[in-house]
């Protein structure tokens, strides 16, 4: 995905630190806007993670460090989940403004939280999704119960979170005890999706049954099974960020990408490989996908190799190419299969090829035609199946030009 670094200011007049990531070379379908956990940032691995998922379905995130927290303005100690609401909030305010205005909210624990409430004063928003969320925005004063009384009698306190210091004052306590998010679910007046581990030991379950059961329809729940509270495993907060992109499609106003009256075919491509593995980022025409290379070779496994789908691009086109001539010569072709493999062969095993030295590739298409041909119809077809423009194109002469882009 493409990154910016960005800033925008709060109701405070305070610069907040955030990052917007967006499709690489695409032009977003819509815009989102992610609040982290208590504490956390913008950088915490699960919200890079659903931030690249939905990149991947075209719709880019703003993510932001809260006021007093990462790269951002402002004493945290004079925070509360008031100041939270207001700053995503402005966050939207600066995203309409510079942007797109948000038509998905996405919350993480506390954001979770957060979002429930802001989502009143978001008009753009189609979608409110909450990840792990209290149900009760005071549930994270357990995080330093310890602590409570020193900061109820000295006013505040020095407390210790994830290894880290942060001062808590009382206003911070007193503000958490006023909020009473029941009202905002039921007031919603966007789509609701509830994600939520049964074994969060952080945040219960029954804190996801509460909101849900809380909100009007439209309202979806999705199990993140064995997740933990944080996402911690990168395969949860993918799987997270996918099923966010696939669940919102329905609600969110998206342009048409293609006028139904002209065909394009531009061969457009952008892939995208960072230095972590291989696993890479595809848009081909528009549509996201992704490729890697197995364990074995030090990839991940979730995508096709790039001989994959060179074998895919060979198989949908001689399946294509034989739908097309059947259709014209009205030949009964109900489907035509294609299963083409890849091999590395000797060149002196190859009784037809020019090379006699070394190793060459070798492609072969086991082609399964279904319908009710004759025999004459279906060596036709084979004959066809050569005729694919692919298969001409691997077997032509290719010239391939590489240019450095200009920084």
């Amino acid at each position: 995905m493409k990154s910016l670094n960005v800033s925008f200011l709060n109701s405070r007049n305070e610069k907040l630190s955030a990052r917007l990531d967006l499709p690489e070379d695409e032009q977003p379908i819509a815009y989102a806007l992610f609040a982290h956990c208590f504490t956390c940032t913008k950088n915490i691995k699960a919200a890079i993670n659903i931030a690249a998922a939905l990149n991947r379905e075209k719709i880019a995130v703003l993510r932001f460090d809260f006021t007093g927290l990462g790269q951002s303005e402002g004493d945290f100690s004079d925070t509360n989940f008031t100041t939270n609401v207001a700053d995503l909030v402005a966050a939207a305010k600066f995203l309409e403004r510079e942007y797109q205005a948000p038509q998905i909210i996405i919350g993480h624990s506390l954001g979770g939280a957060a979002i429930l409430q802001a989502a009143a004063e978001i008009d753009s928003l189609k979608a409110t999704v909450t990840i792990a969320a209290p149900h009760d925005p005071g549930h994270v004063t357990h995080l330093f119960a310890t602590m409570r009384d020193q900061i109820e009698s000295n006013g505040a306190a020095e407390v210790n979170l994830a290894g880290r210091r942060f001062t808590i004052k009382k206003q911070f306590l007193e503000d958490l005890e006023m909020q009473q998010l029941d009202t905002h679910i039921k007031e919603l007046k966007t789509a609701l999706l509830v994600m939520h581990s049964p074994r969060d030991t952080t945040v219960a379950i029954d804190n996801a049954a509460k909101i849900y059961q809380a909100a009007k329809h439209p309202k979806s729940f999705i199990s993140l099974d064995d997740a933990d509270h944080l996402l911690l495993n990168e395969k949860d907060s993918l799987y997270a960020g996918m099923m966010i992109a696939a669940w919102s499609r329905r609600y969110i106003d998206s342009p048409e990408v293609r006028a139904s009256a002209k065909i394009v075919i531009d061969n457009r491509v952008t892939t995208s490989t960072d230095n972590q593995g291989f696993f890479t980022e595809l848009f081909a025409n528009g549509h996201a996908m992704m490729a890697d290379e197995p364990k074995e070779y030090g990839g991940t496994d979730r995508g096709p190799s790039p001989y994959e789908y060179l074998l895919a691009a060979l198989g949908a086109c001689t399946s294509m190419t034989l739908q097309m001539y059947a259709r014209h010569k009205k030949i009964p072709l109900e489907r035509a299969v294609v299963r083409p493999s890849h091999q590395k062969i000797h060149a002196k095993d190859c009784g037809h090829c020019d090379a006699t030295d070394g190793k060459i590739d070798r492609m072969e298409r086991e082609v399964e035609l279904i319908g009710a041909l004759d025999d004459d119809q279906r060596q036709r077809l084979l004959e066809i199946a050569e005729r694919c423009p692919v298969h001409k194109t691997l077997h032509s002469e290719v010239d391939i030009i590489s240019k450095l882009k200009d920084n």
